[in-house]
């Protein structure tokens, strides 16, 4: 195979944009890159893993190697965390197209909830605990101390799912929509959301999103607006963060309840853009509902970006020594 100039390729990959990095066996950071959204159901596996290229490729160039390495892989194992990898058989597929590209000479890939939860967990000792991920969707994974997992399929209301980005900014349109004409409860949304865009009305918002002129990817802008009216105290906008707080505990408490860790002391861990973001009602509520059903859960923010846990699972894989994590961790501050 020749020479191998990294340990690792690190690959976080999430709806909106990608990560790439290469790590040394030594844990320092060689390179890194970034690229677009990843997202094969609407595209196909082959383009979206295209658009993984294009990271892999600037990281390549960053760490000084020719874009197609002469002598074999980049890295000896690639570890990619992905969103839109939910169920076990997407994730061999992406694994074999990935495994195809010759970046790794191994290549492993996981659901990106595995990288907040390997994030979030300590480096030494028995690495287990529960990990809620709340970014345009929402999914969970938990691992037990001997290795058995509890996932969800997390493909949204086909799976039972509710909220996430996406979902909010869906409420938010919803009950703005409503409230205007009469059908709903009153509620400050009506006005904040069309404002949002320039828009006196949501019948004029409600017309640019259909007719085009505002594009409807941008409805993602609504879920700060969403947090902001509830802070300022709309009973209706609180309800609908409300309702998110309890599904964050329900996906967290069923799996921690499937591994036998309800009466245990276990981290619960909190990442994607939704609940990274520090929103005092949305957290508080996630606190105040996991200490009624797991009291010795701790719970706790992972704040670094997922590449991190991508990074770390794959010098777990490559057995790499023990001051590498902590170089890692200390790139990513």
């Amino acid at each position: 195979m020749g020479r191998v100039p990294a340990a690792v390729l690190a690959v976080d990959a999430g709806n909106s944009k990608t990560d790439a990095t290469l790590i040394g066996a030594d844990g320092t950071v060689l390179g890194t890159g970034r690229s677009g959204g990843f997202q094969p159901p609407r595209t196909g596996v082959e383009a979206a893993v295209d658009v993984l290229a294009l990271a892999v490729s600037e990281a390549a160039e960053a760490a000084g190697l020719p874009l197609r390495h002469p002598d074999g892989p980049y890295a000896a194992r690639v570890s990619a965390c992905l969103a839109n990898a939910d169920l076990p058989v997407e994730e061999r597929r992406l694994a074999d197209a990935i495994g195809a590209r010759g970046w790794g000479g191994a290549t492993e890939v996981r659901n990106d909830t595995f990288a907040v939860l390997r994030a979030g967990l300590a480096d030494t000792g028995t690495a287990y605990g529960v990990a809620v991920v709340c970014g345009a969707g929402i999914n969970c994974v938990g691992v037990a101390p001997d290795g058995r997992t509890a996932r969800f399929p997390a493909l949204g209301r086909i799976s039972g799912d509710w909220g996430g980005g996406s979902g909010l900014a869906g409420e938010a349109l919803w009950w703005a929509a409503r409230a205007e004409d009469g059908r709903g409860e009153p509620t400050e949304l009506a006005a904040a959301v069309p404002g949002h865009f320039g828009f006196a009305s949501m019948v004029e918002l409600i017309e640019a999103l259909h007719l085009g002129a505002v594009g409807y990817e941008r409805t993602h802008e609504l879920v700060p607006v969403l947090f902001a009216v509830a802070a300022a105290g709309d009973r209706v906008a609180a309800a609908v963060v409300e309702r998110q707080a309890r599904e964050v505990v329900a996906m967290a408490s069923v799996a921690l309840g499937r591994l036998g860790l309800l009466a245990e002391e276990v981290p619960v861990l909190l990442g994607g853009g939704v609940l990274a973001a520090g929103h005092a009602r949305l957290n508080g509520a996630v606190v105040a509902g996991l200490a009624e059903v797991a009291p010795r859960a701790r719970v706790s923010v992972v704040a670094a970006p997922p590449v991190l846990g991508a990074g770390l699972l794959g010098l777990d894989a490559v057995g790499a020594p023990a001051e590498a994590y902590g170089k890692l961790r200390a790139h990513f501050g």
